[in-house]
């Protein structure tokens, strides 16, 4: 088995932690309702992380046959839920009560990952170049499902910790107003990104 650690670190890292879905969401999350109310939606998007993940690992060699097919169908479905999830945040109006808690979190963000196009994207460019070496062992495949997972975690918490920080000041309304047009502004550059619009 041959693996460039250090280059794969790198891309694992860099990718999970820049702005997405998954990372920009939490962060809404994280100020809707703070950090510990957060972890169920958190733990949603690891667990789809972590079965997309596996698919990609498992499925590598037929997705790469596949997915020039299928790839601009799975763009647009993704980038139509990552619009809606863009207008749910401009739109909201929180009032950050302490008692508040999200409703089905844990699946929203399970159900996230089965439409983002980026994880899917994520995860074949790995399985495919940094990790093709070890697609015929299944136990390496699993190994490192789970390790991209809890990187993903991490990403998602420090995203959601980020947002719970600045809970206080949102209870000014011009504050909270900006900081959620900010974030579905950067949703919907990532949803006209990743819908390939621009290519």
């Amino acid at each position: 088995m041959a693996i460039d650690l250090p280059a794969f670190l790198s891309f694992m890292v860099i990718t999970t932690f820049t702005p997405g879905p998954n990372n920009i969401s939490s962060a809404s999350m994280g100020m809707q309702y703070g950090y510990k109310k957060s972890v169920t939606y958190l733990f949603g998007i690891m667990s789809g992380f972590f079965l997309i993940m596996l698919l990609c690992a498992f499925l590598t060699r037929s997705l790469l046959v596949v997915l020039p097919h299928a790839e601009q169908y799975l763009r647009w479905i993704g980038s139509a839920y990552i619009l809606w999830l863009a207008y749910s945040i401009a739109k909201s109006n929180s009032s950050l009560s302490q008692n508040e808690v999200p409703p089905q979190a844990f699946i929203k963000g399970f159900a996230l990952q089965l439409v983002n196009p980026k994880v899917a994207v994520y995860g074949v460019t790995i399985f495919s170049t940094f990790l093709v070496s070890i697609v015929g062992r299944m136990d390496y495949l699993i190994f490192f499902a789970m390790i991209l997972a809890l990187n993903c975690f991490a990403a998602i918490s420090t995203w959601a910790l980020f947002g719970a920080t600045i809970r206080n000041k949102l209870k000014h309304d011009s504050f909270r107003k900006g900081v959620n047009y900010t974030l579905a502004a950067l949703l919907v550059y990532t949803a006209i990104s990743l819908s390939g619009f621009w290519a």
